[in-house]
């Protein structure tokens, strides 16, 4: 539960899950309101399902056993979908521990009269007026809607943790609400320009993940979010630059980032030096060339057991550089290119990491790599029988480089597609030929 913060992750989406629990005719006051009916009086509930269906043959009824188990499955479900969403979502100036604990103890009544209906007797030994569970559930019931009269209750006590939903159900009333009440905001830096709406609570914190892989343009839009007082800046200038495809742009430093720029400026950064992922005769090479030998190995990419190799032989060690023989890129009537022989190479790495997990039962992921939007289609076709496993302790994923970007998988294998005969650039790094995207 968000007990300190309101978090929206990704606001269409929280709007979308508001909008069904607050809507007044099929939201949270409605499977109330039928929970209380069916509770109250089944049999009643049972007539009317009758005469709704009056045109049917009787034998294609529903006996009285049948229909309240599925009506009552039916609305239980979407009160605990209602549940769920309240007390994951809402901040705690709306619903309070208390509250939270009430409908907790709601869902576990209303499972427990559940598996009572499965029994025989169902309406002698659950819904009679006399039935514990059901007084209780009623009660508890009542508290979250301040609305049901319960019949019955021995307990006079007043009922605490009273829980009243918001009574929006606008879409832009929707969210300027949850603008209004949010303390903690996940979103991208474009989407953060919807922030800026009236009413909502000053952000004196920012911080921009990925930092040296945007546009400083586009960090600007969330620099200017009003009540900031300060900014971190997460990211590392020496990976991944941001995308641009014009050369003219490029040229420009348009693709520049704000993280890059500071640092060229001579803004003090505090490097994380403890790498957490690579053997370390895969780190020696970037902290050697990039970090200036400031990175450390943690211990545990130390340990022995890290070494993990899969398939026999030297090439299937820690890394090891392919010579693909008689392979040639083409752009394959598009625009970008492939290498078919490079693709018939990664199949067949694939194919015996395959094997050998059927034999071993060894749980394995693969990450593919390619610059190449072209490359990435054909080898997913490829091995698409290999992505597609249902297997959850064998998953392959193919990507392009960028899309990978952040993403840790046992295997990667990086399918380059193309090389040149001076070595002095790679041209989807250098700008010359941009096809990730």
């Amino acid at each position: 539960m968000a007990t300190r913060a309101f978090m929206i992750y990704f606001l269409n989406i929280e709007l979308i899950n508001f909008s069904n629990v607050w809507a007044p005719l099929s939201g949270w006051k409605h499977h109330l309101e039928s929970m209380d009916c069916l509770l109250q009086n089944p049999k009643k509930q049972y007539d009317l399902y009758k005469r709704g269906n009056n045109d049917d043959q009787e034998d294609d009824l529903m006996t009285l056993e049948q229909f309240l188990l599925q009506r009552f499955r039916c609305i239980r479900q979407n009160l605990k979908n209602c549940m769920e969403t309240f007390y994951t979502h809402l901040p705690t100036s709306f619903i309070s521990l208390e509250v939270v604990k009430n409908m907790l103890k709601a869902l576990e009544l209303l499972k427990s009269l559940e598996d009572s209906l499965r029994q025989e007797n169902i309406i002698d030994n659950v819904f009679t007026k006399f039935s514990v569970k059901r007084e209780e559930c009623l009660r508890i019931l009542k508290s979250l809607s301040g609305s049901f009269s319960v019949p019955n209750v021995t307990d006079k006590k007043s009922l605490s943790g009273s829980f009243s939903v918001p009574n929006v159900t606008d879409k832009y009333a929707m969210e300027a609400f949850c603008l209004k009440n949010a303390c903690l905001v996940f979103s991208t830096a474009a989407s953060s320009a919807k922030l800026f709406s009236e009413g909502m609570s000053p952000v004196e914190l920012l911080v921009i993940d990925e930092a040296a892989q945007l546009k400083e343009c586009e960090s600007t839009i969330p620099l200017q979010l009003p009540g900031l007082r300060h900014a971190v800046l997460i990211g590392d200038e020496k990976q991944l630059p941001a995308m641009v495809k014009s050369q003219i742009s490029g040229s420009a430093e348009y693709g520049r980032s704000l993280f890059e720029r500071l640092v060229m400026l001579g803004h003090k950064k505090h490097l994380l030096n403890v790498q957490y992922r690579m053997h370390p005769s895969i780190s020696v090479f970037p902290n050697r060339e990039f970090y200036d030998e400031k990175l450390s190995d943690a211990s545990s990419v130390k340990e022995r057991s890290y070494n993990k190799c899969f398939l026999e032989g030297n090439m299937f060690s820690s890394y090891s550089f392919i010579h693909v023989a008689r392979g040639k890129e083409d752009r394959g009537g598009g625009h970008s290119f492939r290498n078919m022989v490079e693709v018939a190479a990664v199949s067949e790495i694939i194919e015996r990491l395959y094997k050998e997990y059927h034999n071993t039962k060894r749980k394995i992921s693969i990450g593919v790599i390619s610059p190449y939007n072209s490359q990435v289609y054909e080898i997913q076709e490829e091995v698409k029988q290999y992505a597609t496993v249902s297997d959850s302790n064998f998953c392959v994923s193919i990507r392009s480089v960028d899309g990978f970007q952040g993403g840790e998988e046992d295997i990667i294998i990086i399918s380059t597609v193309r090389s040149n005969g001076d070595g002095k650039g790679v041209s989807f790094l250098t700008g010359n030929e941009q096809t990730c995207h």
